[in-house]
């Protein structure tokens, strides 16, 4: 039988699960399995051991981290996420810390999935205490993508645009090569090769033929390319620069974004990056269906018809879309706003001056 651990300084467990956070962000933000830490630390709180979850396949943070110790028994397992309950390509994380007879689990945040949620409830069938401990709202933060995906049964979506400071994406005969400079376009590419897929829709297919790759500063491809998805019932010509893409190309063949999202899931895709034109980013925002959004800023004025976004089906101020505006960073000549829509239904109606 397990012994019971006598808790650990309160300070020292913080400690440790910042540690764990931190590991934790040495894991891919793309594809399956969430980014996960975990520290093992002795009676005294000293940490003996690290783990974190490098991909599919791979060991998890816990396993990783028991199998860096020639003993596990007595010690207190600090996890950034309950520990998994399931058998996918590696067995139950929850599993492994009792039979490795760790004498204590603190984890920051439940898991949300149907499939792997429950680690907690079973490690403390086997008499193992097993709490929630410090730092949710950093580890909530971090998983925030994978977190939203598998409470929802969607991608995580962010919507992406670049325009002029007065909204515009091109000008009035169609150029908008180039509004924005090289830094905010190599910062695309690197957003890009962040997500699982990238959406656009015909259109834009049969305007700009974009190759839709993440590349870096010379051009070269990127270790990871986001899937390309395409929106609407047009087909992508054969000769299409998407047709040669490396990561393959996935046709939806139509623009009904409820019945598309759930299947892009089940094929792996969690996070998924919109950038195509005005008329499927406006159609994302209309649906309520943007949990991120990007704006690239340039110092330019077009003015003409050619705006960023086409009808939100706002009617009154009373239902524009409101965002929160998380952080604003200078590349170069532009600026990259990151925001995140509030609520329709959000307090956050006072009016501006």
């Amino acid at each position: 039988m397990t012994a019971i651990a006598a808790p650990i300084d309160a300070t020292r467990v913080e400690a440790a699960m910042r540690r764990a956070l931190s590991l934790a962000e040495h894991g891919p933000a793309v594809g399956d399995n969430p980014q996960v830490g975990c520290v093992l630390l002795d009676a005294d709180g000293a940490i003996v051991a690290e783990g974190w979850h490098r991909g599919a396949g791979t060991a998890h943070a816990e396993v990783d981290a028991l199998s860096k110790v020639a003993d596990a028994r007595g010690l207190t397992a600090v996890v950034t996420l309950e520990p998994c309950n399931h058998t996918g390509r590696t067995g139950p994380c929850a599993l492994a810390l009792i039979e490795a007879g760790v004498a204590r689990v603190v984890y920051a945040l439940d898991d949300p999935s149907a499939l792997a949620g429950g680690g907690a409830e079973r490690l403390r069938a086997a008499g193992i205490p097993a709490d929630r401990g410090p730092l949710a709202e950093e580890a909530e933060e971090l998983l925030r993508p994978w977190l939203t995906s598998a409470r929802l049964g969607r991608p995580f979506i962010t919507v992406k645009w670049a325009s002029t400071l007065d909204g515009r994406a091109a000008a009035a005969d169609g150029t908008s090569q180039w509004i924005t400079g090289a830094a905010a376009r190599q910062r695309v590419h690197e957003q890009r090769a962040r997500h699982d897929a990238i959406a656009v829709g015909t259109g834009t297919v049969l305007a700009d033929d974009p190759s839709l790759t993440a590349r870096g500063d010379a051009g070269e491809l990127l270790p990871h390319q986001p899937i390309p998805v395409v929106f609407g019932a047009t087909p992508v010509p054969a000769d299409a620069a998407l047709r040669a893409h490396p990561a393959g190309l996935i046709e939806v063949g139509h623009r009904d974004l409820a019945a598309a999202l759930p299947d892009l899931l089940s094929r792996g895709i969690r996070r998924l990056y919109v950038e195509g034109g005005p008329t499927l980013a406006s159609a994302f925002l209309r649906a309520g269906l943007a949990d991120e959004v990007l704006v690239y800023l340039a110092p330019l004025l077009l003015g003409g018809p050619r705006t960023a976004l086409d009808d939100l089906g706002v009617t009154t101020m009373a239902e524009a879309h409101r965002l929160s505006i998380r952080s604003i960073e200078t590349l170069g000549d532009d600026l990259l706003v990151t925001c995140r829509p509030l609520p329709r239904d959000s307090d956050s109606t006072t009016p501006h001056s």
